[in-house]
């Protein structure tokens, strides 16, 4: 399983690359390492006259379709972080038995939530020293807004924390932390997305799934802005009408760097000898 090792690590560099670069990984990228992961299992299956490496890489692949559709619609992925997560399913199953690689693939996703938290910090935080006056101007704003809101959910948090006190369940105090924090969280992501995500570029350079800012009108045509973005028909309307003028689009962080990562980090300690198995 080296070769598919080996061949994964490239196929996540070029796709980190592609990512920083450009915002999106090509589905030929994606694609391309889901069928040579499967093809060379098949190999290697023929080889040792045994069809689990097949079979472990189809469930791998199965289970992280699930789970990637779910991250997708549930708006946590992109489209192409979804689909590179699918291609890893076919890759991360390198242990003899199902019970160990169902470990490897939940240890795997473990770690990608985990390495995805931090990342996703440290890239905010740099984004926020970058724009300090607009994103402070931008939070005290959205705190006035939301002003209602933050009432609300300190009342109910105070209600929970005090209930958890008189009948001593953990899970009530954990719900009442969460609720309490939970506006300025989302006050915290809000105005990092209108001070630091938004970027106005010329309609020659759109891609398939770049995210509209706000709704175009285009004769009488609405263009609304989706979690899928902008797809094929949408960017040669906006080529035709708008030409070479400047439209706002949104581009959240660059998140392939994550999987590259976790990758890395699963690897080092799969061969450094630590033991997924102790915690399951």
């Amino acid at each position: 399983m080296i070769f598919l090792i080996i061949l994964a690590l490239i196929w996540l560099i070029a796709a980190t690359v592609c990512d920083i670069k450009k915002r999106e990984v090509p589905n030929w990228l994606n694609f391309s390492l889901l069928l040579f992961a499967l093809a060379y299992r098949a190999f290697y299956s023929v080889f040792l006259w045994n069809a689990c490496p097949l079979l472990f890489g189809l469930l791998g692949a199965g289970i992280f379709f699930v789970l990637a559709n779910l991250f997708y619609y549930s708006r946590v992925f992109a489209g192409g972080d979804a689909k590179l997560l699918i291609s890893l399913g076919a890759v991360i199953p390198i242990a003899d038995t199902l019970k160990n690689n169902l470990i490897l693939l939940l240890g795997f996703i473990l770690l990608l939530l985990f390495v995805g938290a931090v990342y996703g910090l440290l890239s905010s935080l740099i984004l926020i020293f970058r724009n300090k006056k607009k994103f402070s101007k931008e939070f005290v704003k959205l705190f006035k807004k939301f002003k209602k809101m933050f009432i609300f959910s300190v009342v109910l948090a105070l209600i929970i924390l005090l209930s958890a006190v008189f009948l001593d369940y953990l899970i009530l105090t954990i719900l009442g932390i969460l609720i309490f924090i939970y506006p300025y969280l989302f006050i915290y992501a809000k105005a990092i997305e209108e001070t630091c995500m938004i970027k106005k570029v010329s309609v020659d350079e759109l891609a398939e799934g770049d995210w509209l800012y706000k709704e175009l009108k285009i004769k009488g045509k609405k263009i609304k802005p989706k979690w899928e973005g902008l797809d094929n028909k949408d960017i040669k309307l906006l080529k035709k009408e708008y030409k070479s003028r400047k439209i706002l689009i949104k581009q959240g962080i660059a998140f392939v760097p994550v999987f590259l990562i976790a990758y890395l980090v699963f690897l080092i300690l799969w061969y450094s000898g630590w033991n997924f198995y102790q915690f399951f």
